[in-house]
């Protein structure tokens, strides 16, 4: 075989292989993520219906031909209903107070993770990620113990006078934190805390050290040196680690549901009632792409200043 054969026969070949590489996780993603997604969309832009699938058909076939049953009502009730509205709005306050408390958290646990040997890292990486080996059921669950009145810490609060703090300031009412809207805070802190360790670990321990001894030796204070190097270079992972909190956060069920009270209205619930309650699954699938769609413009941003910091520099 001549030199110009085989060298077709390896760039078949190779376009082969790329086509496989990209074709293998595209199918993947279309029946995992954008079939499921235009179902629910379907749904969405249906009616409620008795007696029959819990909604109608977007079209009907009539003796003039076919009639149109789409329409945007579900999502004009979004925007009109008070108790959708509030929510929302009570779902984004959420996520984005505990993104806030995560980072405050987990930042100063992945910086002095950083600055440890290898060896203690991986100790500390592995107390980390420890507890997500139990269920996150059984996490939540636990915190019901710890913050009843006659539980641990509810007692240690109670006797230091924490409780009677948190009641002049008007966040709790009676002698507990269970079933307030701060022990929601918390036991989402605690279950999400790993999700943004991780991302801050892994760009804090990539800094190089040299950066910080330059700012020594040039006379900038540890805390002037933090903030001007440090801080600057973790943007990534700060950002990183507040998208894998905020997102999941946006949605979360489980954790309102067992420690938030009455005030801690989130979308989760609200989704939860409209399936399997009120059975309108229109209106929940259009609070589902709703959600979706606002959750879609901060990953956007992630991903673009991620391709901005992964182009080589043109100077």
């Amino acid at each position: 075989m001549s030199a110009r054969g085989r060298k077709a026969t390896v760039g078949e070949g190779g376009r082969g292989g790329r086509w496989a590489l990209i074709g293998v996780p595209s199918v993947w993603m279309i029946l995992l993520f954008a079939v499921p997604l235009l179902i629910v969309l379907k749904i969405s832009l249906a009616s409620v219906a008795i007696a029959r699938p819990p909604y109608t058909p977007l079209w009907a076939v009539t003796a003039d031909g076919i009639a149109w049953q789409a329409h945007l009502d579900n999502y004009r009730a979004l925007f009109t209903t008070p108790g959708y509205v509030q929510a929302y709005l009570g779902s984004l306050r959420i996520a984005l107070v505990s993104t806030a408390l995560t980072l405050l958290v987990g930042y100063p646990i992945a910086y002095c993770m950083a600055q440890l040997s290898p060896a203690r890292r991986s100790l500390a990486l592995m107390l980390v990620v420890l507890p997500s080996w139990t269920s996150f059921l059984l996490r939540a669950y636990a915190w019901i113990g710890l913050l009843k009145a006659n539980g641990p810490l509810g007692l240690w609060l109670d006797r230091l006078g924490v409780i009677d703090l948190l009641r002049t300031l008007g966040w709790i009412e009676g002698r507990q934190l269970l079933y307030t809207p701060l022990a929601a805070y918390l036991g989402i802190v605690y279950c999400y805390l790993p999700f943004m360790v991780l991302p801050l670990y892994a760009n804090l321990v990539r800094h190089d050290a040299r950066l910080l001894e330059a700012a020594h030796d040039l006379g900038a204070t540890p805390w002037r040196a933090f903030l001007a190097i440090t801080l600057p270079l973790s943007r990534a992972g700060i950002l990183a680690g507040c998208l894998l909190v905020a997102v999941p956060v946006m949605g979360e069920y489980v954790i309102p549901e067992l420690l938030g009270g009455p005030d801690t209205r989130m979308i989760g619930r609200v989704l939860w009632n409209e399936f399997f309650a009120n059975r309108d699954w229109p209106r929940a699938s259009a609070m589902a792409v709703a959600m979706l769609a606002t959750l879609v413009l901060p990953l956007a941003l992630f991903e673009r200043l991620q391709r901005r910091q992964l182009a080589p520099s043109d100077r």
